[in-house]
């Protein structure tokens, strides 16, 4: 699967989905915030790694896909899954992703210019990232 940006999804976005990835958004951040309280900021800045709209994406994705199929007079079920299942490997990728970016970020930017260690975890989480789906893509 080659990956691609598709734009046209800003226009087909109702009002009710972003309102619904709001909402997902916000608990997580909730949820967070009450876990580096309790545990402490190490631990709950982990927790900022899950994409707090991932819930709400996931569930629009699968819908989506099937409203599509539905369209074509056809079963979209199977489809919808396949495509919700696609992006959580996405999800599940990025965040390892993340973690290089944490651990980089995290040695570095007490020693070093903010700037070039923000760049270079950034590089870090692309890198980790690609090196993710290639892998995937592989198996």
């Amino acid at each position: 699967m080659k990956i691609t940006i598709d734009l046209s999804g800003l226009r087909r976005t109702r009002s009710r989905d972003y309102s619904m990835r709001f909402v997902f958004g916000g608990l997580i951040t909730v949820a967070t915030g009450i876990i580096a309280q309790r545990y402490g900021p190490a631990t709950g800045g982990l927790f900022l790694a899950f994409p707090a709209i991932f819930p709400a994406a996931v569930t629009l994705v699968e819908k989506d896909e099937r409203e599509k199929k539905r369209l074509a007079h056809k079963q979209g079920t199977i489809r919808g899954r396949e495509a919700a299942a696609l992006d959580a490997a996405g999800a599940a990728i990025g965040s390892i992703g993340l973690i290089g970016f944490a651990v980089v970020a995290w040695l570095l930017l007490a020693d070093y210019n903010p700037i070039v260690v923000l760049c270079g975890a950034t590089g870090m989480w692309l890198a980790i990232s690609r090196l993710g789906w290639t892998i995937r893509r592989a198996l």
